[in-house]
């Protein structure tokens, strides 16, 4: 088995949600995603890439200087089988940045955020030469009574998402961000870390933040694999 097996190429979003909800850890597609990829191996589909408008523009443009609104992606699903060689993941980011490279030279980087809370602290980026820029402390995330995973975000930002919640969990529907009538039925805030990091596709582009040393990720007790906690 060898990562040179894997074909990378697009596919539908249909596609890419069914392999999605099946191996990624949150089992959910990222509503924003627009480019697909999909990563085969002998034939069959094993992994998806998902790439997408972050859901915030502004808050994340003035990461790398001069950016333009339509010139940068957010990596926001990225599922791989267990069937797939050792090493696919790196392989298959490299492939998709040719890709992006030849039929979208106007994206300039793209960004993605590993979830130090309940997944990794982002090995793949790391050895796909992502720049490591931020650390912090992640309180987006609720585990609801019937452990069920919600990004707060869901409840403080959205109206559709949140009346589902509320019908799901028997909460009345309110207006206002706040998450009170879910941690009054037992929702727990989820302890852990949000990492970001950055991948210039463009070398004429400079970032606008500082950039970390990796080792800083266990330094600050972020350190995760698969899961479970990694470092002292």
């Amino acid at each position: 088995m060898s990562a040179k097996e894997i074909e990378v190429k697009p596919i539908n979003s249909k596609a890419a949600a069914v392999l999605v909800k099946r191996v990624h850890y949150s089992g959910t597609c990222a509503a924003n995603s627009q480019l697909h990829l999909g990563v085969f191996y002998r034939g069959k589909l094993e992994g998806v890439m998902q790439y997408g408008p972050p859901i915030d523009k502004r808050k994340v443009i003035g990461l790398v200087e001069g950016t333009k609104w339509n010139e940068f992606l957010e990596l926001n699903r990225m599922a791989f089988s267990d069937v797939l060689p050792r090493n696919s993941e790196s392989r298959a980011l490299a492939v998709s940045f040719k890709l992006i490279r030849k039929h979208y030279p106007h994206i300039k980087w793209v960004l993605s955020f590993s979830d130090a809370t309940q997944c990794g602290d982002g090995t793949i980026y790391r050895a796909a030469g992502f720049a490591l820029t931020q650390i912090r402390k992640n309180t987006m995330l609720l585990r609801m009574p019937d452990g069920d995973v919600v990004p707060s975000l869901t409840i403080t930002n959205g109206q559709s998402g949140k009346k589902r919640l509320c019908e799901k969990y028997n909460v009345p529907f309110y207006s206002g961000a706040h998450i009170k009538p879910f941690l009054d039925i037992g929702a727990k805030k989820i302890a852990g870390f949000q990492i970001r990091y950055i991948k210039i596709l463009d070398n004429s582009c400079k970032l606008a933040c500082e950039t970390l040393p990796y080792s800083a990720i266990q330094e600050a007790g972020a350190g995760m694999y698969k899961g479970e906690k990694t470092g002292g």
